[in-house]
């Protein structure tokens, strides 16, 4: 049975129709979701899908470059993370009436020097020389002191300040 040639070419504009309106509406969605132009005339086609090409590369560089921001900031997230989870570290000699307090944090734990300094006025122990040494993420305190009378005030300072330690919680300001 042969085909009336009519009939094939009305198929064709039909399939050529619908490809036309199916082109129309991928437009139609493609102008919907660019930014929209201030100029009031009209652009064409060609010049409107290369706009679209220029903006989704543009968009590709602005995703790389915050994909790029967000690792870094995460990078330091956990850097800080690190340097504020750092468990400090005591140690308290006394030799007869010298007192060394030995005070290991990380970088950012400088409340911890002040509450071992304040908690050394308040035993009623003298500081006679503080210094500090910074090694990668760890601070070196050291703290010599002078006590007023032979006794174990070691034991009492160390005591109080494993005490104010244990209280300090570095992952709160966090």
């Amino acid at each position: 049975m042969e085909k009336n040639p009519s009939s094939s070419r009305i198929d064709r504009k039909f399939i050529e129709s619908n490809r036309r309106k199916e082109m129309k509406n991928l437009h139609h969605k493609l102008n919907s979701i660019l930014p929209h132009q201030t100029s009031k005339e009209a652009i064409s086609r060609p010049d409107r899908l290369e706009e679209a090409t220029t903006y989704i590369k543009k968009l590709q560089i602005n995703l790389e470059k915050m994909k790029e921001k967000k690792k870094l900031l995460l990078e330091e997230i956990q850097r800080q993370k690190k340097l504020m989870l750092k468990s400090p570290k005591i140690e308290i000699q006394q030799i007869g009436l010298i007192l060394e307090v030995v005070l290991i944090t990380g970088l950012n734990s400088q409340f911890l020097l002040n509450e071992t300094i304040r908690i050394l006025n308040e035993e009623g122990v003298d500081i006679v020389n503080a210094s500090y040494k910074v090694n990668a993420d760890s601070v070196f305190h050291s703290i010599h002191c002078q006590v007023q009378e032979f006794g174990n005030e070691s034991a009492r300072v160390y005591e109080r300040l494993k005490k104010s330690m244990h209280d300090y919680q570095p992952n709160a300001c966090l």
